[in-house]
């Protein structure tokens, strides 16, 4: 298989669904962050789509661009949450459970959280006790 020198990667268009299994305390935490960042209310500490670099040449070439300005990756406003769960809850209501976010944040981002309603969840009885 031959690499073709000088391929263009076509930009990112439309939407990116983002489908998470359970709406537990780290899917709700991964959605509030990037709701909190589209709404300038925190900034993408340790993303490294968002805020890494990447070295091109030399070290003294000193070209160091941000990753998502040297490849065309989705917008963090295109990314779309979804979900499954055994329980209803919508993102909200499951972060404000979970209590792992500061609640002052979670009202901020009530709107979009509460949209994120779970499709329903399969499991068996016998390995799923509650």
């Amino acid at each position: 298989m031959a690499i073709r020198k000088g391929a263009e990667i076509a930009p990112a268009k439309g939407k990116l669904g983002v489908l998470l299994v359970g709406l537990g305390a780290v899917s709700t935490t991964f959605i509030a962050g990037v709701e909190a960042i589209k709404k300038g209310l925190a900034e993408p500490i340790g993303s490294l789509t968002q805020m890494g670099t990447i070295r091109l040449g030399k070290r003294t070439d000193n070209r160091v661009p941000l990753i998502k300005d040297f490849v065309p990756l989705a917008d963090l406003n295109d990314l779309v949450f979804g979900a499954w769960d055994i329980f209803p809850d919508s993102a909200y209501e499951a972060a404000m459970h979970a209590g792992v976010q500061d609640n002052e944040l979670l009202a901020q981002l009530k709107t979009p959280l509460q949209k994120i309603q779970p499709m329903r969840d399969v499991f068996d009885q016998s390995y799923v006790k509650r």
